[in-house]
This record gives structure tokens, C-alpha cells and sequence, in this order.
């Protein structure tokens, strides 16, 4: 009966160490097998390959473009003419003058010339016009800004979730080892009569409670690298070493200068306040179409073949004032329509700010506790390992059942997950934080 506790006793102390040796092992399989990555160098790649974040920013491209096209409304117009006129009756022959610099007569010519029309004042509606493309350009910019925000959370979230299923897997890994083990000593003994049936299939029960565990970690881990290859740009999933990541600084207590940099430096409101300034200038624009328009026209030309009363060039120059009298309610409805989006987008604004602040506290209140459930499941994991080591001493005594010993093994295992998701909760927490205030 001595000899054989000795001999359970003396396994037991190897276990340890043959579980540190396959852990090793399996640690280095998967280093040759596996690329290096870090969570900075995730963020980049990810910055550097989403095409959700590159059609954002052809988006603000060519919302640049539309600046050009507005601004042309300040700019002349200049455009170059030929013309060849035969006449049957130069004399009977006349043509309206009615928006043209020409004569009243057509004589027969043939001449080239240049014509130039600049705007001279339409009473601040072109320029209202280019102000709201300007900032429906502001508000792409910051679209970009907005989408490469959530792209680098979405990174770390994942990257986080990775490195804790790791993490998760090497426990279970560990306690699929260890019980095992357990069982070949449990099933030796009751071969030699010193324990009953009853704890060998108790035994079995926690080896498949452990692989059970083992096929969820490893599940987890591949869903995880497979969501992280795709938001790198990768088709297929690769796996990664994953760098750990160490805990931020202090956490912030108070609430207030969160809130105050969330609404002065999120993307989102400063999108919003730009489309509330584009809407608002459509608005300026669409009530300046009442008003007339006041445009300086210019004429210059040869005249090589021509009558002989005509002379060989020719220059004019004119005002043309536009004043819109009756649209058939058209530029009414279309006022009112730029105005009523114009508070819509402030409607807008208003509720999108209430969100971030409500949003950050929240944030706040997550990272506080995920900071203080590192600190309890540190505590949970020094008293589950003590009863561990209680438990199993118990029960090579023979003080105790299989039952206990199990309990006490389930207790640790929990308590070894816990601290790994604890850890890495935090870390997001405090990614979810920084991306709620605008960070990065």
C-alpha cells in the first residue's frame, strides 16, 4: 500500500513536468509555422489594405473635385467660334439680336472670333454654393477619419479576442495533459485495487471535459484568425504569433474631460457639423436664386472673307442682367426643401451628441470594471490554486474522493480563464474608451 502511494506520489511530481515539455513543444511547432505580428503592425496593415477605408477616400477625393466644379462659377467662360454664312438676299435677311453681339443682317462671311462671359455678382449664390461643397468635402475628410477609427478598433478587438483564446487554449491544452496523467495513475491504481472504478470513470469524465474545452479554444482561435486576416486584406486565414500586449496607464475616474474631447474631436459630429454647414449654405444658395444675376459678355474677331461693307475685325462687349420672375413655384419648393434638410442635419447633430456622451460614460464605466475584475479573478486564481494543491494532496492520502479532487481541478481551470479574460477584457475596454473620446 506504501509503495504504491509512493509510487502515485513520484508520478504525480513528473506530471508537471511532462506537461512543461509538450506545452514547449507544441510552442515551438507553432512558432516555425507561424508569422510574427504585433497589434501595431496589424492596425497598419489593416490601414494600409481594407478597401472599405480605400473607397472612403476616393469618396473625399472626388468630393474635392466638386469644389473645382463650383469655384468655376467664379471664374469666365471662354469659348471660340468659326463661322461661314451665304445669303440668297443680304439685303432681306435679318437674324434676332436677342442675346447675341451680331448684326441684325446677315451678310455673307466667313470669320472666326472669341467669346468671354464672366459673372460679375449673382448675389452670393455661387458663392454659398462652392461653401456647401466645401464642407460636404470637410464632412468626407472626416468620414475617412471616422472609418479608419472603427477599422482600428475592429483590429484590436480582434487581435485582443485572439491572443485571449490563445491564452485559453494553452490552459486547456495544460489541463487535458494533466489530466490525463491523472488518469493513467487513477486507472493503475484501481488496477492494483487501491481505488475503485468509480474514480477511473470520474477520471475519464474530466479528461473529456478537458478536450471538450480544448475543441471550443481551438475553434475560437481559428474564428479569430480567420476574422483577422480578413480585416488585413486576406482572402485566406493565416495564423499569427501574436505579441502580448501590456496594461495601459492609469484609468481616467472622472467622466467629464472624456465627454468634452468625444464632442470636440469624434469624427462622426465633426462629419455631422460639416454636413449642418453644407446644408445651411444650399440653403443661402437656393434663396439667392431669387435674385438677379449680373454677367459681362465679350466679343473679338477676324472677318478674311466678308462683304466689303463689313469690316475686317470686329470687338463688342455687353451686360446681361437675368432676373427670374416666375418658375412655376419650382425655386419656392426647392428653398423651403434645402431649408428643411438644414434642420434636419441639426436634429441631427444634437441626437449624434447625446449618443457620445452617453457612450463614453458607458465606455468609462466598462474599463472601470473590467479593471477591477483583473484584481478579483488575481485573488480567485491564488485561492483556486491552493485548494487545488489541498485537494490533490487529500486525495493521494486517500482523505477525500475523486469528487473533491475533481471540483477542486474545475475550480482552477475556471479560474485560470478568468484571469486570461479578464486581462484581455480590460485591454478592450480601454481600445473601446480611446475610440469613444476620438482617440486612437
Amino acid at each position: 500500500m506504501g509503495r504504491s502511494h509512493g509510487s502515485f506520489r513520484s508520478v504525480l511530481r513528473g506530471g508537471p513536468l511532462l506537461v512543461s515539455v509538450m506545452a514547449l513543444f507544441v510552442g515551438l511547432s507553432e512558432l516555425v509555422a507561424s508569422e510574427h505580428l504585433t497589434l501595431t503592425e496589424a492596425r497598419n496593415a489593416a490601414i494600409k489594405a481594407h478597401p472599405r477605408l480605400t473607397a472612403a477616400e476616393f469618396k473625399a477625393l472626388a468630393a474635392k473635385q466638386a469644389i473645382v466644379q463650383a469655384r468655376a462659377g467664379f471664374l469666365p467662360t471662354l469659348g471660340a467660334s468659326g463661322v461661314a454664312v451665304g445669303s440668297a438676299d443680304p439685303a432681306s435677311t435679318h437674324l434676332s439680336a436677342a442675346g447675341l453681339l451680331s448684326t441684325s443682317t446677315v451678310q455673307e462671311r466667313a470669320g472666326l472670333g472669341l467669346n468671354v462671359s464672366q459673372l460679375l455678382t449673382d448675389f452670393g449664390r455661387t458663392a454659398n454654393q462652392v461653401e456647401s461643397v466645401r464642407q460636404k468635402s470637410r464632412a468626407e475628410d472626416a468620414n475617412v477619419e471616422a472609418t479608419r477609427n472603427l477599422l482600428l478598433l475592429q483590429v484590436s478587438s480582434v487581435y485582443y479576442l485572439a491572443l485571449q483564446s490563445q491564452n485559453v487554449r494553452s490552459v486547456a491544452r495544460q489541463t487535458v495533459t494533466t489530466r490525463e496523467v491523472v488518469l493513467q495513475q487513477v486507472s493503475a491504481l484501481a488496477s492494483n485495487q487501491l481505488k475503485s472504478e468509480l474514480d477511473v470513470s470520474f477520471a475519464r469524465v474530466s479528461v473529456e471535459e478537458a478536450r471538450l474545452l480544448l475543441a471550443q479554444a481551438d475553434n475560437d482561435l481559428e474564428s479569430a484568425f480567420t476574422a483577422l486576416s480578413a480585416l488585413l486584406g486576406e482572402r485566406e486565414p493565416r495564423r499569427y504569433e501574436l505579441a502580448d500586449e501590456s496594461l495601459p496607464g492609469e484609468l481616467a475616474t472622472d467622466a467629464a474631460p472624456l465627454v468634452a474631447d468625444a464632442l470636440r474631436l469624434r469624427p462622426e459630429l465633426v462629419r455631422l457639423r460639416a454636413e449642418a454647414e453644407a446644408a445651411a449654405s444650399q440653403a443661402r444658395a437656393d434663396r439667392a436664386v431669387n435674385y438677379p444675376t449680373v454677367s459681362a459678355l465679350g466679343s473679338v474677331g477676324l472677318l478674311p472673307f466678308r462683304d466689303s461693307r463689313l469690316e475686317h475685325s470686329y470687338a463688342a462687349a455687353g451686360l446681361v442682367v437675368n432676373l427670374p420672375l416666375y418658375s412655376g413655384g419650382r425655386d419656392v419648393a426647392r428653398q423651403k426643401e434645402s431649408e428643411l434638410k438644414a434642420q434636419s442635419v441639426s436634429e441631427t447633430l444634437r441626437d449624434e451628441e447625446n449618443n457620445v456622451v452617453r457612450d463614453v460614460r458607458l465606455a468609462l464605466l466598462r474599463a472601470q470594471y473590467a479593471q477591477e475584475r483583473l484584481g478579483l479573478t488575481a485573488k480567485l486564481l491564488t485561492h483556486a490554486r491552493t485548494a487545488h494543491d489541498l485537494a490533490a494532496a487529500r486525495y493521494k492520502l486517500g482523505a477525500s474522493s475523486i469528487t473533491e479532487f475533481s471540483q477542486a481541478q474545475l475550480n482552477l481551470i475556471t479560474a485560470q480563464i478568468a484571469e486570461a479574460t479578464a486581462k484581455y477584457d480590460y485591454l478592450l475596454q480601454r481600445a473601446v474608451l480611446d475610440y469613444q473620446r476620438g482617440i486612437r
